[in-house]
């Protein structure tokens, strides 16, 4: 295997590019080192004035998604360095969110820690059944931070509170109960039921899909008057940056007359 920190590759499915990006570290369950962090952030990074549609991020091998912070890192870290790694850790999360384009999570094996705050950084998350999902870090002395506290939103308080108070872990199967997985895969369809959900987004109009990104994360700040405000003005803005509404509108119309 190549001992690059992260593999990005791009290539066309449907209508548009998708870009593959690869924690390449399946030795140690995709776990993030400083080097791991900051190529992952890089890579995203990346990818602003790009073309690519969407992204698919997913762990090496077929046991781990990301299996959290490499734990020969956390044992060598003291009150300065902790601050810089979990800070790296953070900003992994944010060059996901703050990516123009969606970010699909394959979650194909263990998803822990830091691995989890990085799916729920995602914007859509499917999982194999088996997939097992933590915030294990209070069984090692740590609370849990950073991008965990997207975690209460998703899938209420009280769960939350569960997850992070105990440390236990639970299937995708119950991540799905829960609202924490958007599609359950069955056994064997994890890739399948991904390509589908890259397919639906490579179909749809590529600056209408950037600008529901990016007014879905104004929404999680506004308060709901303002959120729609703000939405008002993301649907005129889609006219005034160009004739993609047009030529998409023409598009369903020609559909529609062949029926």
């Amino acid at each position: 295997m190549s001992d690059a920190k992260i593999l990005s590759a791009e290539r066309v499915l449907g209508c548009g590019k998708v870009v593959d990006v690869t924690v390449n570290r399946a030795h140690k369950l995709n776990a993030l080192d400083p080097g791991h962090c900051a190529a992952l952030r890089d890579a995203f990074l990346a990818l602003h004035g790009t073309d690519a549609r969407v992204v698919r991020l997913t762990g090496a091998g077929d046991r781990s998604f990301i299996g959290g912070a490499d734990i020969n890192t956390l044992r060598g870290l003291d009150a300065t360095t902790s601050r810089t790694y979990i800070t790296n850790v953070h900003e992994v999360c944010d060059a996901i969110r703050r990516c123009p384009i969606p970010v699909v999570a394959r979650i194909n094996g263990f998803c822990l820690g830091a691995g989890l705050e990085i799916a729920a950084a995602c914007d859509i998350r499917v999982a194999k059944p088996n997939a097992m999902l933590g915030m294990p870090e209070v069984k090692v002395g740590l609370p849990s931070v950073v991008e965990a506290a997207l975690l209460p939103k998703m899938i209420g308080w009280g769960r939350a509170r569960w997850m992070l108070l105990t440390g236990e872990n639970i299937t995708a199967e119950r991540g799905s109960q829960w609202g924490l997985i958007d599609i359950l895969a069955e056994p064997g369809e994890l890739d399948r039921r991904t390509e589908e959900v890259l397919q639906s987004i490579t179909s749809a109009a590529p600056n209408a899909v950037r600008v529901q990104k990016s007014l879905m994360r104004d929404w999680e700040k506004l308060d709901l008057n303002d959120a729609i405000d703000a939405g008002i003005d993301a649907f005129v803005s889609c006219y005034e940056d160009g004739d993609e509404p047009s030529r998409y509108v023409d598009a369903l119309q020609k559909r529609l007359d062949k029926k």
